[in-house]
């Protein structure tokens, strides 16, 4: 079979561009690190409600304008539900699902995770600007998917 000289060209330059993507691949996975995360811990889906910190799901204060928000999400919902925080809070947001593969979402925000059953997600946000932020399931979970959000009001610590 008789390649023509550009076809040639053509194949050497493709073949190229794959063998300097798999060695700039190989290089960032192993080389530098960069890995998926190490820290992933894992519950039992089951025992959400019995295993700490899901026990006991809420908000509590971990510093000056520092929160640790620890929530669960289950069919149609989370738990807890419409969370108040003070303007310029930064929120740990630690999640994990009870039952199905869901979405945490904060619309206007840089905050968007899947939540699986028995992992545990974690996120952090500044909310700098007074509001209601809608927190709302990204992830197809069943027939009642669009129902299940909730809310994070920060509020204006002036009006307090």
């Amino acid at each position: 079979m008789h390649l023509h000289r550009y076809e040639k060209m053509w194949l050497m330059f493709g073949g190229g561009a794959l063998l300097l993507f798999v060695i700039i691949l190989t290089v960032n996975a192993y080389a530098m690190g960069n890995m998926p995360p190490s820290h992933m811990q894992m519950i039992e889906p089951s025992k959400v409600d019995e295993t700490p910190p899901f026990d006991k799901p809420g908000l509590r204060q971990i510093g000056e304008n520092e929160y640790e928000l620890v929530m669960t999400s289950f069919v149609f919902g989370y738990a807890p539900a419409n969370v108040e925080i003070p303007a310029g809070a930064t929120v740990h947001f630690i999640v994990t699902s009870k039952d199905v593969v869901h979405g945490f979402q904060i619309p206007g925000t840089n905050v968007n995770t899947m939540v699986l059953p028995g992992h545990i997600s974690r996120v952090t946000q500044t909310f700098a600007e007074p509001g209601e932020y809608l927190i709302l399931c990204n992830e197809y979970c069943g027939a009642g998917h669009h129902v299940m959000a909730t809310k994070l009001i920060v509020a204006d610590e002036g009006k307090e």
